[in-house]
């Protein structure tokens, strides 16, 4: 545990918590023209939500799917994200025998969920991000794999942002220095060597249901208004 976690009592209470303990350990983005706050639903969004307040900056979504293992779905060996990007943890894939037909079902049952909530979060039809040149600060509630930011930020680089900041209040050591690797800067300040799961960070660890990230979404649409024009219909 980082001397700068120390100094609060964890576990945090839940996502909009630590949302608002990660805010602060992102203010020098607040109040900047080209700050856009992506959260990762669905538990990314609370974290996120409470991120983009602190920083006046306008909140969206990012859809990216786990591919799960299967018969162990919350292991990831894989994700895929909107606009086709897709990562494949080869190493997980190799240990646990897993079959090219097994990778290719999972692909399957994870796009069209990807595509439900898209149209559900964002609307029909779906207009792109406005993401060139800006300050991209993408958020999940914890980084257990990794695979999740991973191949989100892997889309996202291809949109071709200025810069492309991860953000978590909770990460498993070897999964920060994945994602690290393919991002501009990583903000994950409690990273403990004894990590289990991304729920141990949480008192309350709830799931969050579409109804909430829809609410959220729409309470944040005041968030960096003239800066950003929110892909979500009004």
């Amino acid at each position: 545990m980082t001397n700068l976690v120390a100094m609060r009592v964890l576990p945090f209470i839940d996502r909009r918590d630590a949302g608002k303990y990660l805010a602060d350990q992102l203010r020098v983005w607040a109040d900047r023209q080209d700050v856009l706050i992506l959260g990762l639903p669905r538990g990314g969004v609370p974290v996120a939500f409470e991120v983009a307040r602190v920083l006046a900056a306008p909140l969206d979504v990012y859809v990216v799917r786990k591919l799960g293992v299967p018969g162990r779905e919350e292991f990831a060996m894989g994700a895929m994200a909107s606009g086709g990007a897709e990562f494949v943890d080869t190493d997980v894939v190799a240990a646990l025998g897993i079959t090219e037909r097994q990778l290719e079902l999972a692909r399957q049952r994870e796009s069209l969920e990807l595509e439900r909530r898209e149209a559900l979060y964002r609307g029909a039809p779906i207009r792109p991000l406005s993401v060139e040149g800006r300050t991209m600060i993408v958020i999940d509630d914890g980084l257990a794999t990794g695979a999740t930011m991973y191949a989100g930020l892997l889309a996202l680089r291809m949109l071709q942002p200025a810069r492309l900041i991860a953000a978590a209040p909770v990460g498993m050591p070897d999964a920060c220095v994945r994602v690290g690797e393919i991002c501009d800067s990583l903000v994950c300040p409690w990273r403990p060597q004894n990590f289990v799961s991304v729920g141990q960070a949480y008192e309350n660890f709830d799931a969050t249901s579409d109804e909430e990230v829809i609410r959220l979404l729409d309470e944040a649409a005041q968030f960096g208004a003239d800066s950003y024009d929110a892909a979500r219909p009004k």
